[in-house]
């Protein structure tokens, strides 16, 4: 697609995923054994767009430190830095003087999907719309903003949630802009694209296109759908070729160390350097580089982060474990804890409240 060049945002600051994200933005957290932007550009070079400019803010620097120009990827790779936080529609148009194509494929960085980019962009062009949104329909539509489109596909309106939607259809985070329509965001302040920047082109009388589809999507925003979402991409159920093995119940990385009678499975990631003690069981989890899970412990849809310990026969389920946490043998947490880096935790205990 030479006639299009693509925009990631990466600004955020992650704070629902705290406290993986006091250390490396959203974007950058490993995800099914690479960092979760990995995935995204996977996607973006296989639509055939080559030149992608990152909207970066906080710890900016990481982008490029992994990344570079790009070419390892088979992408130009341009780095575009917020000095203070602009919103959606302000990130957009804090990188429109890096901008040169027909028409910009915008992604929001931290939504895992699998619709077909080629069918967005040919839905943009054919219908000659000034923007295009991709559009999901999910079968729970009141935890999102709906937008209801007419027959032809045609945006009607922006609502927010609500307990009565008119639509099952809600706003994948995924746009095609006509280049001019960019320099029509207000420049230099924060700016919503949801709440501002598309009512305001449908206000105009701007053609505002839907692109419908009910391909797997997924918000990254928490740590249950970063969970969720790493174990579907090792299992293959979210599409990336990114992925540093082949798909199945688990993806062990390089340097990694497994019991034998250790079972790890669900789409589970253990990163490089970890160690599985005798008789462990990891199901639906993600331990990062160099974590250690010792004999009999049982970790269940969980993060454990960079060398963070769970003692012999301590049991973590539903839990974030920061870097270098320590959970004591057979301690036993649960219930959607956080578990700051750094802290240690005596054993046998029984943990329930949200952050430690």
């Amino acid at each position: 697609m030479q006639d299009v060049e693509a925009v990631v945002l990466v600004g955020g600051k992650g704070t629902r995923l705290r406290p993986l994200t006091l250390s490396a933005p959203k974007p950058m957290l490993p995800t099914a054994g690479v960092p979760f932007l990995a995935h995204l550009l996977s996607r973006i070079r296989e639509a055939g767009i080559r030149r992608v400019v990152l909207g970066t803010s906080y710890l900016a620097e990481t982008f490029e430190e992994h990344f570079g120009d790009g070419s390892a990827l088979g992408l130009d790779l341009t780095y575009v830095t917020e000095t203070e936080p602009l919103g959606t529609g302000g990130g957009i148009r804090n990188v429109a003087a890096k901008l040169s194509a027909e028409h910009i494929m915008i992604f929001n960085g931290d939504v895992l999907a699998g619709t077909d980019l080629r069918a967005v962009a040919d839905t943009h062009r054919s219908s000659r719309a000034d923007v295009t949104l991709h559009l999901v329909r999910v079968q729970n539509p009141r935890a999102f903003g709906c937008v209801p489109t007419d027959e032809s596909g045609r945006v009607q309106k922006f609502l927010e949630k609500t307990e009565d939607p008119p639509t099952d259809q809600i706003n994948a985070g995924c746009y095609v802009f006509r280049r001019e329509v960019i320099d029509t965001i207000p420049e230099g302040r924060p700016v919503s694209v949801e709440r501002e920047t598309f009512p305001d082109l449908l206000a105009s009388g701007a053609h505002v296109q839907g692109h419908v589809d009910v391909a797997y999507w997924r918000d990254m925003g928490t740590p249950g759908d970063l969970v969720h979402g790493s174990a579907d991409l090792v299992r293959g159920v979210a599409p990336s070729a990114a992925l540093p093995g082949p798909t199945g119940e688990a993806m062990i990385l390089d340097g990694a160390e497994v019991a034998s009678d250790a079972l790890v499975f669900g789409g589970s990631t253990v990163g490089r350097g970890a160690r599985i003690g005798s008789g462990a069981k990891i199901e639906g989890s993600m331990l990062f580089d160099g974590a250690v899970v010792a004999a009999g412990a049982v970790v269940e849809n969980s993060v454990i982060g960079a060398g963070a310990v769970v003692e012999e026969g301590a049991s973590v389920r539903d839990t974030v474990v920061g870097d270098r946490a320590v959970i004591g043998a057979h301690c036993e947490l649960r219930h959607n804890l956080r578990i700051w880096p750094d802290v240690t935790l005596p054993p046998h205990g029984i943990r329930f409240s949200p952050d430690v």
